[in-house]
């Protein structure tokens, strides 16, 4: 079985290396994107791993059909960097990763206190050894509601961390959680802005959901609300984000993910000029906490993610059942 694997990153390359030692497959690595040109490079190959910097396109899908590659993976639990409706079309093999859902959730509710303790100011005043208190007055967490949007593995593991804090959760999916129930209470997507004091999202990116939070859906939020984001950025539009913060209708936001990341994300930009202005604007306000979409980033997240990029491919080959699978019954 071989196996090419693009988008190599340096956080991955020792453990693609130890699985080429551990594996009698052949698996060939590039730190090159998935391209039609590049794709030329893996025509004799029986699968192909990317990482989310490739956009697999209906052209590049086509092309590995005719290369009869049919099976594809992704080291990254998010997919929306495929063309799903061509890989159905073209019965394409399409897998996605799988890590515990503790290191997103844990760093949800980091970011959840940073934002209510005002964190992010007190650390830039001390750095200029000014240590004062004005404006830094914060909130307790168990005096709050907290909406949970998305209450799949990592959505779950937010609300169950947040029970030890004894504030009120409630939770929005269109699949309803048993095990939520225990600690969260279902309630419509209206009733969640209105009552949230803070607003988290845990949703994979869809049609249907595209910059669901927006200028319209913000109004129906509670003046102050804190809105966090460590699913996906074209989740949120950024300009109305921006809009509200001026406004002050949305009192903070924890962003992690950002839909104008493409392109700098996980890159030192340094002195070169970076044309992301609205990126670039909203990290400067005082009450906005942007990190560098690296929730996700654990040495055990990664291992894992690694691990299923080519262990999908492998099972997939061999007519093995697989749980990373992407499902496209929809």
């Amino acid at each position: 079985m071989k196996i090419y694997v693009y988008d190599v990153t340096d956080f991955e390359k020792s453990i693609l290396e130890a699985l080429q030692k551990e594996f009698t497959d052949e698996i060939v690595l590039t730190d090159k994107h998935l391209t039609l040109e590049t794709l030329e490079e893996a025509e004799e190959f029986d699968g192909i791993s990317v990482h989310g910097y490739s956009k697999v396109n209906r052209e590049v899908l086509i092309k590995m059909k005719e290369y009869g590659i049919v099976h594809l993976s992704t080291r990254t639990i998010g997919y929306d960097h495929f063309d799903m409706a061509a890989v159905k079309e073209l019965g394409i093999h399409a897998y996605h990763a799988y890590y515990s859902p503790n290191n997103v959730a844990d760093f949800t509710v980091m970011m959840m206190l940073i934002m209510l303790r005002k964190a992010k100011i007190s650390i830039c005043r001390a750095l200029v050894n000014d240590f004062s208190l004005e404006g830094m007055m914060g909130r307790e967490m168990r005096s709050l509601t907290v909406g949970v949007i998305g209450t799949g593995k990592i959505g779950s593991a937010v609300i169950k961390s947040l029970s030890g804090f004894g504030c009120k959760i409630i939770a929005y999916d269109k699949f309803k959680n048993p095990i939520v129930k225990e600690f969260a209470e279902y309630v419509d997507l209206d009733t969640l802005y209105a009552q949230s004091d803070i607003i988290t999202l845990h949703t994979p990116l869809t049609e249907d959901n595209y910059h669901m939070i927006n200028e319209e859906t913000i109004q129906k939020m509670k003046k102050g609300v804190i809105l966090i984001n460590t699913a996906r950025g074209q989740l949120i539009d950024t300009e109305s984000l921006i809009k509200a913060l001026e406004e002050e209708h949305v009192g903070g936001a924890g962003i992690d993910t950002l839909e104008e990341e493409t392109g700098v994300m996980h890159v030192h930009v340094g002195t070169k000029i970076v044309d992301k202005r609205s990126l670039l604007y909203l990290k400067q306000f005082p009450n906005v906490l942007y990190t560098q979409h690296y929730a996700f980033y654990t040495q055990e997240a990664t291992e894992s993610m690694v691990r299923c990029g080519i262990t999908s491919i492998q099972s997939g080959v061999r007519g093995e059942a697989t749980l990373c699978e992407i499902s496209v019954n929809y």
